[in-house]
């Protein structure tokens, strides 16, 4: 077998979706003909973790792993809630506190490009030494946090003949979140450096959207594989609900708040005695501050139910049993190359798919050619009315269902041979 050393920092027992990309594709890189060793931090401070996840990692895969130092533990004597949010990736939203500026300046501009920085050298030591004992000539990072593609540069400096290969499974200085880390022109240029640099260092890039691809197509001229994030459970029969559940799985914060969603339900409620009866929105993930503001201004506290982070097996079960899963992006030309992950796991539940999102939304595209639901803008005020509308009476006759098509390319081991055949 062909060997490969995959540098990781989300591995079990961290939860939430960083974690699933390489997990699922070790899983299944043995049937191609290659066989993953995983090298990730021996002590890292997980915003959250799932221990069940655990249980997914394949019998007899060699897990190396080293100390990690990273300045979340001092940093949390100034807060520790507000460092854990931060830490998780989650910007503070409209009006952060003097403190949450100040954790948001050091995080951008002492740390670059991430608060796992301290991790880099000595792991570039440590890999060399595996890679000359074990005869592997194949490394793979996987970011964010992208000081792991860091290590893929150190270790390309010092071993050109060896393979690497940097799998962005979000884009770096052009996501979203970016500019609010109160970044100085210095610590942006920096980070640009950093980002251009691994970019034409790595011989081989993988993305998870076209929009990112063509984004890094203009900084480098190295092979760049699109492969994108997937499903894999088989699942069980289960009974759907019997309300008429709206459920959102994942961080819903100010940015993703679905005002027209909100204003449109709320309309329903007030005319239609049977849907106001059957409604149920479901939220699992942290619920952002203004989004239940919203929520509460438009009269659906009644009709809400927070279910809080969930186990991915959980989220599973969510995903089955509702009548319709929501899917939201920021509306924002810069977001439209986001695919969230659960998307997939969506597509694979077979339950109409809800989704609002920017003009031209690549996660909207994939809803549209599956088949496997509606896709709007907040401004399809109508529209998303009268979808909603047919969705509940077929829901009221027990005909609520979808039969989306094309999905079984998104099944994790199609997705591992595309990734064995690029390496």
């Amino acid at each position: 077998m062909h060997k490969v050393l995959v540098i990781a920092y989300y591995w079990p027992p961290a939860g939430g979706p960083g974690v699933q990309r390489w997990l699922k594709f070790v899983k299944y890189l043995r049937d191609f003909d290659i066989e993953p060793i995983v090298y990730v931090p021996e002590n890292p401070s997980y915003p959250i973790t799932d221990t069940n996840l655990v249980k997914e990692v394949p019998d007899g895969i060699q897990v190396l792993k080293q100390p990690i130092h990273e300045p979340y533990a001092w940093a949390s004597l100034l807060s520790k809630r507000k460092t854990k949010t931060i830490s998780s990736g989650i910007i503070p939203e409209k009006k952060p506190s003097f403190i949450e500026k100040l954790l948001l300046w050091i995080r951008g501009n002492l740390f670059i490009p991430d608060a796992r920085v301290f991790w880099v050298k000595p792991s570039i030591k440590y890999v060399l030494g595996v890679l000359e004992e074990q005869q592997i000539d194949t490394v793979i990072t996987t970011g964010p946090p992208h000081s792991v593609h860091l290590i893929g540069l150190g270790l390309k400096k010092r071993q050109a003949e060896i393979m690497w290969i940097a799998d962005f499974r979000d884009p770096w200085t052009s996501i979203g979140y970016h500019n609010k880390l109160r970044l100085s022109k210095s610590s942006q240029e920096k980070h640009k450096n950093l980002e251009r640099t691994v970019l034409k260092s790595a011989d081989k890039i993988i993305v998870t959207s076209a929009t990112t691809k063509k984004e890094f197509e203009e900084i480098t001229s190295k092979p760049i594989k699109v492969i994108t994030n997937g499903f894999d459970n088989e699942l069980n029969e289960i009974e759907l609900d019997s309300d008429f559940t709206i459920s959102h799985i994942g961080s819903l914060l100010t940015g993703r708040n679905p005002m027209v969603l909100w204003k449109v339900l709320k309309s329903l409620v007030n005319e239609n005695h049977s849907f106001q009866r059957k409604l149920k929105i479901q939220l699992a993930g942290v619920v952002g501050k203004e989004v239940m503001e919203s929520i509460h201004m438009y009269g659906l506290r009644p009709y809400v139910e927070c279910l809080g982070y969930l186990s991915h097996d959980n989220v599973l079960k969510v995903q089955q049993k509702s009548q319709v899963l929501l899917l939201l992006e920021i509306d924002s030309e810069e977001t439209t190359g986001i695919i969230p992950g659960k998307l997939f796991e969506y597509l694979n539940a077979k339950r109409p798919i809800l989704a609002i999102g920017p003009q031209g939304w690549e996660a909207g595209q994939i809803v549209e050619d599956s088949k496997a639901g509606a896709v709007f803008l907040q401004q399809n005020e109508d529209a998303l009315k009268d979808v909603l509308l047919k969705w509940f009476s077929a829901f009221e006759n027990g005909e609520l269902k979808i039969s989306s098509s094309k999905i079984e390319q998104y099944h994790r081991r199609e997705l591992t041979k595309v990734l064995a055949n690029y390496i």
